[in-house]
């Protein structure tokens, strides 16, 4: 079930740039263009907009689509739209599998995210910290693993926080090495098996601007998607746990060729290929 996500006021009041409010449209229009390679139906569910600068109430509306879709059997893929999809997102997976059940968080991303919110308001880099928050309002810690964070892009006090809560993470840097991709491979299969089921979220802005010019905040050595991080995209499909997906931060008005959303298209291209 695809659901658009059309809003980047998180990006705004984080400072980035915005414009992946029409993210949904671009990848849509790439989409449509694609052989047919599944047999399992595919909808359309529309989009969840925000109106007048309302991020909370959009995230409250994506809670309430996401846990309607899982509970009529269906699989989740949002397009964003900004990383403030995630709060939203896991919010409405929350509200359906409840306290019994650990959701996995596994999020591409040169971001960890963990940032608090100012004066109570949240942005696209706190969504994280809000998940953590709720849970441990609810006597649960959040699984969470990061992969493709870089130094450069997340303070010290942002990696303190990630120790603090317990998070998971393989550094881009790390992920260049191609002697460590069973090592990789091995941790995210760890953390899986700890989880009942997994929630996987793609920041476009983890891939190097050659390939994602159009993101928020584009990396200019983020990883590549080539075989090392297929293995460990395809790895995730493949574990049986994938119960939604989403896809962050494509902007098109920064976007070369469509080659942003040409990448986030074929992302969601393998996962409907799976047949999960």
């Amino acid at each position: 079930m695809l659901l658009g996500f059309c809003c980047d006021e998180g990006v705004r009041r984080n400072q980035g740039r915005v414009g992946a409010v029409d993210g949904p449209g671009a990848m849509r229009k790439v989409l449509r263009n694609l052989p047919v390679h599944h047999s399992n139906p595919l909808y359309d569910a529309g989009n969840v907009v925000c109106e007048d600068g309302n991020l909370e109430r959009a995230q409250e509306v994506l809670a309430d689509a996401i846990t309607l879709i899982i509970r009529g059997g269906g699989l989740p893929i949002v397009l964003g739209g900004g990383h403030e999809v995630t709060y939203g997102h896991f919010k409405g997976l929350h509200q359906y599998f409840g306290q019994d059940h650990t959701v996995g968080i596994i999020n591409f991303d040169a971001h960890f995210d963990l940032r608090v919110p100012l004066e109570g308001r949240p942005t696209s880099g706190t969504g994280f910290y809000q998940i953590a928050q709720d849970l441990h309002e609810g006597g649960q810690q959040m699984a969470y693993m990061a992969i493709g964070i870089q130094e450069i892009s997340n303070t010290r006090a942002l990696f303190e926080t990630a120790a603090e809560l317990g998070v998971e993470y393989i550094l881009a840097d790390e992920l260049r090495m191609k002697a460590g991709i069973s090592e990789h491979l091995h941790r995210i299969a760890a953390f899986i098996e700890r989880c009942d089921v997994v929630y996987l979220t793609v920041d476009l802005d983890v891939f190097a601007a050659a390939y994602a010019p159009g993101v928020s905040a584009t990396a200019f050595s983020g990883i590549v998607p080539d075989d090392i991080f297929l293995q460990l995209f395809r790895y995730i499909l493949d574990s049986g746990k994938l119960v939604s997906m989403d896809i962050a931060e494509l902007n098109p008005r920064y976007d070369l060729d469509d080659r942003t959303a040409k990448l986030a298209a074929d992302l969601v291209f393998k996962l409907l290929s799976k047949q999960i």
